[in-house]
């Protein structure tokens, strides 16, 4: 019997440092089921009770959600609200409301067959200045992820990361520098073959 593939959601929450772009990161702890030790940004799964929350996506962002997903997938709006509980109690930042194009769609990648855990997981990039909170202040969390820090961008693709984010941070230094994106990319290992497409 196959894995099943859990929903989630993560924020790549980033601003402009004295050295450039910056991105929020934390490590994983050594006894982690799903990545240990690892580098990565907030997030996790979409829980039942999770109340979308609207206003956050742009219309493009909101419909590229929908795109290639399973009959019950979460809705754009819900996976919003999982993005950002779970950026709070990582992290405790948190946005003052909702704000128009806030969370814009970037990334999307399905774990391969075999992992202890196996997610369906959608990158969001969000821009701290909007942040109600101390962007310094980490007092708040949760403590699931240690190290809690700014990171530049070639510091951050330094660590020990998950290939994923890996790539991720690759699409995250294009963004902030002024590329477009030709689409979402989506690395989809739903299947025994893994794919990559442009969710368009």
């Amino acid at each position: 019997m196959s894995e099943p593939i859990l929903s989630a959601a993560t924020v790549v929450l980033w601003r402009n440092g004295p050295d450039g772009p910056q991105v929020l990161m934390g490590q994983r702890g050594a006894g982690a089921t799903f990545m240990p030790s690892k580098f990565v940004f907030p997030g996790g799964r979409v829980d039942d009770d999770d109340q979308a929350l609207p206003g956050w996506l742009a219309p493009d962002c909101a419909r590229r959600l929908t795109l290639s997903v399973p009959r019950d997938a979460p809705m754009p709006d819900m996976l919003v609200a999982a993005a950002l509980r779970e950026l709070d109690e990582e992290t405790g930042q948190r946005f003052a409301g909702p704000q128009s194009g806030a969370m814009r769609f970037i990334f999307r990648a399905i774990t391969p067959p075999g992992r202890t855990r196996r997610f369906d997981a959608r990158f969001l990039l969000a821009d701290a200045t909007a942040l109600a909170s101390d962007p310094q202040d980490f007092s708040a969390a949760s403590g699931e992820l240690s190290h809690l820090a700014w990171l530049p961008l070639p510091q951050a693709r330094a660590l020990d990361l998950p290939f994923i984010t890996e790539v991720v941070l690759a699409e995250v230094a294009a963004l902030v520098a002024g590329h477009d994106q030709p689409g979402v990319p989506f690395f989809d290992n739903s299947g025994p073959t893994p794919q990559f497409r442009r969710l368009v």
